[in-house]
């Protein structure tokens, strides 16, 4: 890929856990979890594409949204560079809500696991660069 990609996500947090996509970089082996979300549209807002995105890929309709940062992300995936420009926002849906904690999703339109993780005890790295760090303030903040 050779262009930059502007890509909204969210993150759905409740009890200390947020929901995620969980991947596997089938050249190095590295496990991770990634924010849901995508690509945006031309003539999109960035509000406006994570609400498709979670309508596409979970079937769900979200409530507020607030956007929390906007990160650079330059990678390599499965051997090839990618490059992109994220825009973060923390998510509310009743109806992710009412998800298990225990529950084994998959997005709808491509089949990924989907799933609750721990923020503070999560074993592989979160995706885009930049999550973890926002995941950990919003901890923070949540227990003070």
């Amino acid at each position: 890929m050779s262009s930059i990609r502007n890509l909204s996500v969210g993150l759905p947090i409740r009890s200390g856990h947020v929901l995620v996509l969980d991947g596997v970089d089938r050249v190095t082996g590295e496990a991770f979890h990634r924010a849901i979300g995508g690509g945006i549209e031309f003539g999109e807002t960035a509000e406006i594409a994570v609400r498709r995105e979670f309508t596409e890929e979970l079937g769900v309709t979200l409530g507020a949204t607030e956007l929390l940062a906007v990160v650079e992300n330059i990678f390599e995936y499965e051997g090839n560079p990618g490059h992109e420009i994220v825009h973060v926002f923390a998510v509310d849906s009743v109806e992710i809500d009412a998800i298990p904690r225990s529950a084994q999703l998959r997005v709808l339109d491509e089949g990924s696991p989907i799933r609750w993780v721990s923020i503070g005890e999560a074993n592989h790295p979160f995706y885009p660069t930049g999550v973890a760090d926002i995941l950990d303030t919003l901890l923070r903040e949540s227990s003070s």
